[in-house]
């Protein structure tokens, strides 16, 4: 299953840039970072306009058996161990894309979160938007690695 992150605002050439692509190059089945933008000012609008670019996008061009993951404060707070568990399941059901959508200052708009098959959270601490892309791009790896019990996570 391709494992793909969706994430507001382009990324201006950085180490965390090239973080998240060596992340993503690592996957045993590929994966792909989409940015979507908005030139609308902060607020609601710009939320709805925003998550409405993924559903366009998902819409579009997702097989129609994927699933969505949005990143969001007030979602699971999810271990290494339990992403790859939820990976592993839905590969078993045979979907064949997941998506994680990462949002934009003012989060994802209620639509794209009622469409989300599953809601999680990197803990209770706010990060940067680059950072945030970084740590789920290897967290993806991880749960790969876990389901291959590679010993790249060692579980204390």
């Amino acid at each position: 299953m391709k494992l793909n992150i969706l994430a507001i605002g382009r990324a201006k050439p950085s180490p965390e840039t090239e973080l998240v692509t060596s992340w993503m190059n690592r996957l045993p089945y590929g994966g792909n970072l989409l940015a979507f933008e908005s030139s609308l000012p902060s607020g609601v609008k710009r939320q709805a306009d925003e998550s409405g670019k993924i559903t366009d996008w998902l819409d579009r061009n997702a097989p129609s058996h994927h699933r969505l993951v949005c990143l969001d404060p007030q979602g699971q707070d999810t271990s290494s161990e339990a992403l790859a568990k939820l990976i592993g399941t839905w590969r078993d059901e045979g979907v064949a894309g997941c998506y994680f959508a990462i949002g934009g200052a003012d989060g994802h708009h209620h639509s794209l979160q009622k469409r989300a098959s599953k809601m999680i959270a990197f803990g209770r601490a706010t990060w940067p938007h680059m950072l945030c892309r970084v740590m789920l791009a290897e967290q993806l790896y991880r749960a790969e690695m876990i389901l291959k019990n590679h010993p790249y996570h060692r579980g204390n």
